[in-house]
């Protein structure tokens, strides 16, 4: 066995050399039943076989994933016949030791125990202009009678944030909704007030917004640009199928006067970046249409997320839906190969992302640092695990006035962790993935694993022909 020390410029047998790769050049009657196979092809080549390891298949060789530490490395005929033997006969622990890979794990069963707070996320606007049906916040109000936050209340949870900082930290600010900019006026005093506590505890604040685009202004767009704003958009893909998918309340389209205002931003962002976020539904599977479209319009970058849970049930994504979007999803990823390798930016915001995660090694209990070191802050000043969280109960942690609740946030943080989660404990991509979106896990369970492990399974595949060289990360002495 041996660390990876060079790229196989091949792309993964698991399809055929025509099928993902040439999907998009296919005839437009048979693009999607391309997908469709290899897509299928990637889910039962990433399907469980232990807990412990995961092997690949390249048109050279053969590949060895260790969750445990997200550790990579190449392998000969001999040790991949010995590993899928070991696994059939329950004998895998025993080679794994021989090989030297038996130790202290990464990540074992302690949770997390009252974790500093770096991030928060300000629901200035529990409202909306939209009629999105597939809205997680109920078109803006949770559920609940619309409301606005006080500047006070805002103020009060940015002071919670930085003083419980130490100097020297790295901490976000969230605006989000419903539409944050219906409270303009609350965004822009909280931000002014963080950039000017900031350096009295000594900490960098970095500011955030995601927005429907509908209400943005020019003058907005200066604002974030002297602030470093990372700037959200939603957008669900060509005008027909976003003004299907995200009409006013009145009905009417919004895909036009969205484009419009952004595009002042667009042509601005120097020190704040505009990233358009697509919801893939049903409704919205052209995904390599969706992103070529926001690229070639000065995006700065796009990014995809399936619809898993909707308050209606309007917009889920079911099996065969995902088996579409992980064959959209690689088609991209086959696009960022190629434009990368060929010395050009392409930003795919999902492929970007898991050629960083997986550069770095990550391994995690967590999905994510909701419930931990991030926390969505309602309008009213009620502390939840995050901002899809507002107003329910099962994400509840206390509040701006009285504090976090440690004692929910610890039983969250106990409960939570991956190695309590079924059945992520027999998975091998747990580490990576996290178990999942609480929110999405609490709401419909986990429909979305395969599509998932399939993804990754692409990425790790990608990662290894992008890399000029894949060293193996050991345990620290």
């Amino acid at each position: 066995m041996s660390a990876r020390s060079r790229v196989l410029p091949v792309v993964s047998p698991v399809v055929g050399d025509g099928d993902a790769g040439d999907a998009r050049r296919a005839p437009r009657d048979g693009r999607r039943e391309r997908l469709v196979a290899a897509a299928a092809a990637f889910m039962r080549a990433a399907a469980p076989e232990s807990p412990a390891v995961h092997l690949l298949e390249s048109g050279e060789g053969t590949h060895l994933f260790l969750p445990d530490g997200s550790r990579l490395f190449d392998i000969d005929a001999a040790t991949a016949a010995a590993l899928r033997a070991s696994i059939a006969s329950g004998s895998l622990t025993t080679l794994l030791d021989g090989l030297g890979f038996v130790g202290a794990p990464w990540v074992d069963d302690t949770p997390l125990v009252a974790p500093p707070l770096h991030a928060i996320s300000l629901a200035v606007a529990q409202k909306c202009n939209l009629g999105c049906t597939y809205c997680y916040a109920q078109q803006g109000g949770f559920g609940a009678p619309a409301m606005q936050m006080a500047e006070s209340q805002a103020l009060q949870a940015i002071d919670l944030l930085i003083d419980g900082a130490e100097p020297g930290s790295r901490l976000n600010i969230a605006f989000l909704g419903g539409e944050p900019l219906a409270n303009r006026a609350v965004l822009r005093a909280a931000t002014l007030h963080a950039a000017a506590r900031a350096p009295e505890r000594n900490v960098h604040v970095g500011f955030s917004i995601t927005t429907n685009g509908t209400l943005l202004t020019a003058a907005d767009g200066a604002f974030f640009e002297e602030h470093g704003f990372a700037v959200t958009v939603s957008l669900d893909g060509s005008r027909e199928v976003h003004d299907a998918q995200r009409p006013t309340k009145g009905g009417r389209g919004s895909f036009d006067r969205i484009m419009r205002n952004v595009a002042p931003l667009l042509r601005a962002q120097r020190q704040m970046q505009v990233t358009a976020r697509v919801t893939v539904t049903p409704g919205n599977l052209a995904l390599r249409e969706a992103l070529d479209l926001f690229v070639d319009a000065g995006f700065h970058s796009v990014g995809f997320a399936p619809m898993l849970a909707s308050p209606s049930g309007q917009g889920e994504m079911q099996r065969e839906d995902l088996e579409v979007m992980l064959g959209e999803m690689i088609d991209c990823g086959r696009e960022y190969e190629r434009r990368v390798t060929a010395g050009q930016r392409y930003p795919f915001a999902n492929m970007a992302n898991a050629m960083r995660e997986i550069a770095r090694g990550t391994h995690r209990p967590y999905p994510c640092g909701a419930g931990a070191g991030y926390l969505g802050v309602a309008a009213d000043g009620a502390l939840s695990a995050c901002h899809r969280f507002v107003g329910d109960e099962a994400g509840a942690m206390g509040s701006v006035q009285d504090g976090i609740d440690r004692t929910r946030q610890g039983a969250w943080l106990a409960d939570r962790h991956v190695h309590r989660q079924s059945p992520c404990t027999a998975c091998w991509a747990r580490y990576l993935c996290g178990g999942g979106c609480h929110h999405e896990v609490i709401a419909r369970g986990r429909p979305a694993c395969d599509y998932i492990r399939g993804w990754l399974h692409y990425c790790i595949g990608a990662f290894l022909r992008l890399q000029p060289a894949v060293e193996p990360r050991a345990h620290a002495d």
